[in-house]
């Protein structure tokens, strides 16, 4: 009854992470034609809940999804699937440390009078990079699912 309960949690943590990152997913195609303005506006106030909220998820479904791998250890070959399903949740928040946070640092000082020249890198820095997280969440969930079959 444990494993179940723990399985269920890491599943929905895990659910609901991708979720999120296939919300910017959906966005992108529009965010990418706005100006600098409209998607610094963007940035600053319609994602404030993604980086408080979105960190408690991200973090859980990581520990949760290696706890799960070390609970069904030797079970094959589910526990196989379950170590690559928290590989590739761990990766994806790799992906945010190293490529959306420090984007997420540099526009959090923007002003709409300091958009460098350059935003549009930026711009394209967090949309691929969380498209990037997507792929890696939605398969790090396929091999959680699997991993109980």
């Amino acid at each position: 009854m444990f494993l179940t309960g723990w399985r269920f949690i890491t599943m929905v943590l895990a659910a609901l992470d991708m979720g999120m990152a296939f919300s910017h997913v959906l966005e992108m195609p529009a965010k990418m034609r706005v100006d600098g303005r409209l998607w610094l506006t963007f940035q600053q106030r319609l994602y404030r809940a993604f980086g408080t909220v979105g960190a408690v998820v991200e973090i859980g479904a990581v520990i949760t999804s290696a706890a799960l791998s070390f609970l069904i250890r030797g079970q094959q070959p589910g526990s196989r699937l379950a170590v690559a399903g928290a590989a590739c949740l761990g990766a994806a928040f790799v992906v945010w440390v190293g490529f959306v946070n420090p984007v997420n640092r540099r526009v959090g000082r923007w002003t709409v009078q300091s958009i460098p020249g350059d935003w549009k890198r930026w711009r394209a820095r967090w949309e691929y990079a969380h498209t990037t997280r997507f792929v890696l969440q939605l398969l790090g969930f396929s091999l959680l699912l699997l991993s109980g079959s």
